[in-house]
């Protein structure tokens, strides 16, 4: 059975992984035959957000690690843990996390930072010539995951797609009902909440997601 790591970036759209994508990762990795395990690293959030509100709460500090033990009802391991002689392939989920804890996006745009320890994992999945998808905002660490040239989609965002240009990647217009593969790095995007304006929408981008990481393996 192929068996996929799974990396959260805590819990909750506006600052950790974006919920309904994380779920529906994991319900089309099993749909698909797949198994897999949830990582998620050990450090603390960037900050964090009222999700009724929007607005940050000062003073208020969450770990990214314990966030993500809400979605994956407990079965999340510390990233250190995290071998890639143990799996088969690498799939990240979105959320502002993405571009808030594993990196820096959200407030450095092309002059962003990949967090060390997920950067290093990703790219060892990379260089052992295992497939890696990257689901809504995750797409703009691709061309830092894999170099230069590397292909990917965020959906259609005009700005965010200059930016990944800008730091070394080619973007590609993608239907929220598709993904796209990059077959040369084995790197797979889709657009999800990107342009996901229901659950139904975000669910058929990030099947296909699936399929393609699991038909590099």
């Amino acid at each position: 059975m192929t068996k996929v790591a799974v990396v959260l970036a805590g819990c909750g759209v506006y600052d950790g992984a974006e919920i309904n994508e994380a779920v529906l990762t994991l319900l089309c990795l099993e749909q698909q035959g797949a198994s897999y395990q949830c990582f998620a690293p050990d450090i603390e959030q960037m900050h964090v957000i009222n999700h009724l509100s929007g607005e940050p709460c000062p003073g208020e500090s969450r770990n990214v690690l314990v966030e993500a033990a809400r979605i994956a009802r407990g079965n999340v391991l510390d990233l250190a843990a995290a071998r890639v002689e143990d799996f088969d392939a690498l799939v990240v989920p979105g959320g502002f996390g993405a571009a808030k804890n594993l990196c820096n996006f959200a407030v450095a745009g092309a002059a962003m930072v990949v967090q060390s320890e997920f950067l290093q994992l990703a790219r060892a999945f990379h260089q052992s010539g295992k497939p890696i998808g990257l689901i809504c905002i995750a797409p703009v660490m691709a061309a830092a995951i894999c170099g230069e040239g590397t292909r990917c989609t965020i959906g259609n965002d005009a700005e965010t797609a200059a930016a990944i240009g800008a730091m070394g990647g080619e973007h590609l217009d993608c239907p929220v009902s598709e993904a796209r593969v990059d077959t040369q790095r084995k790197m797979v995007t889709t657009p999800a909440y990107m342009l996901a304006g229901s659950v139904a929408e975000a669910y058929g981008g990030i099947g296909e997601c699936v399929k393609e990481v699991l038909a590099l393996v």
